[in-house]
């Protein structure tokens, strides 16, 4: 069956990123058609750009293995998931005064670019659903992941009756029900990771570790990379910078450099989607040469830099790669 979306790229993207992009796709399907696995990295707010339309069915399709996102990825999916119809719409979100910013803080709405989440209606209801799991994880002498709390509350099904979208455009429910590999740096600077810390504060949760991060999800990734790798390659498909991109990929020299380990295999495909501006004083505008002298990637190693706004583009590899 012929590919619409696959056709018109192969037509018109001929040069410069759009045949970056091609060439990506390309060499995203053989690489995972020939066994590979592949790490996804989500940064930036690509959860409340909706990327779960087409991110979901990468994850029920198989062409997305394990992710690595922010706090804010994971919790804004599971936002638009209970409130979509409360969002807001800004499109000349470029003309906003701060007057009109601060009308927009008095109805607690909050701007992400031309989208305005809802705090009672999305960040309140999940914080009190979460707060639960917090409470009863606690009380039990027992710790879980940010990733995990947010599965156990889509599991448990407590928030089914409020889903606003269909639910297969939830990357998050998605990566549930395959029980994917998940990591979250950094989760404490998310709206969620906020709201942990107020509740510790405040006496709610006595013990601050009930909630795993940082080392241990690198200890976590570790293991993943060590068990994985030995089977099959492993690619890295970074959407944005950030943390969410520098955390993951450096479990390789780690292994290496840090365990001593030999025979770490390194990461099999690359690619980034970026419109960082390109500097080798900044890791997100990092070339992808410059990972080499990192012990990241080989010289070997296809890589792709698509120096793009990731909104755009994501959604087309990935129709791309599931042949839509």
């Amino acid at each position: 069956m012929t590919s619409p979306v696959k056709e018109f790229i192969r037509h018109h993207y001929r040069h410069f990123n759009a045949a970056a992009l091609k060439d990506a796709a390309e060499a995203y399907v053989t690489h995972v058609e020939g066994g590979g696995k592949m790490l996804l990295t989500l940064a930036g707010a690509m959860s409340t750009a909706e990327l779960g339309v087409s991110l979901a069915e990468m994850i029920r399709q198989d062409k997305v293995h394990a992710i690595c996102c922010t706090g804010a990825n994971l919790e804004e999916d599971v936002f638009n998931l209970v409130a979509h119809e409360f969002y807001e719409r800004v499109p000349n979100y470029r003309d906003l005064t701060p007057a009109d910013e601060k009308a927009l803080l008095d109805r607690h709405m909050n701007r992400v670019t031309d989208t305005c989440i809802p705090e009672m209606e999305a960040m309140r209801r999940i914080e009190a659903a979460v707060l639960e799991e917090w409470v009863a994880a606690d009380k039990a002498g027992e710790r879980y992941f940010p990733h995990e709390f947010m599965f156990k509350i889509l599991r448990s099904g407590k928030l089914a009756k409020s889903y606003q979208i269909d639910p297969k455009d939830s990357w998050l429910l998605a990566a549930m029900e395959k029980n994917l590999p998940m990591f979250v740096p950094g989760w404490e600077d998310a709206t969620l990771g906020n709201m942990y810390a107020g509740h510790c504060i405040s006496g709610d949760v006595k013990n601050v570790h009930t909630v795993r991060t940082g080392i241990e999800y690198m200890i976590e990734l570790a293991d993943f990379y060590t068990r994985t790798s030995a089977e099959t390659p492993i690619g890295f498909f970074q959407i944005g910078g950030g943390i969410a991109g520098d955390f993951p990929i450096c479990v390789v020299p780690m292994l290496h450099q840090d365990l001593g380990r030999e025979n770490v295999p390194l990461w099999a495909y690359f690619c980034q989607i970026s419109d960082s501006t390109t500097s080798y004083g900044s890791y997100s505008g990092a070339v992808p040469n410059e990972k080499i002298t990192w012990g990241k990637l080989g010289v070997e190693t296809p890589k792709f830099v698509i120096e793009s706004d990731a909104s755009i583009v994501a959604p087309l590899i990935f129709a791309w790669v599931l042949g839509w």
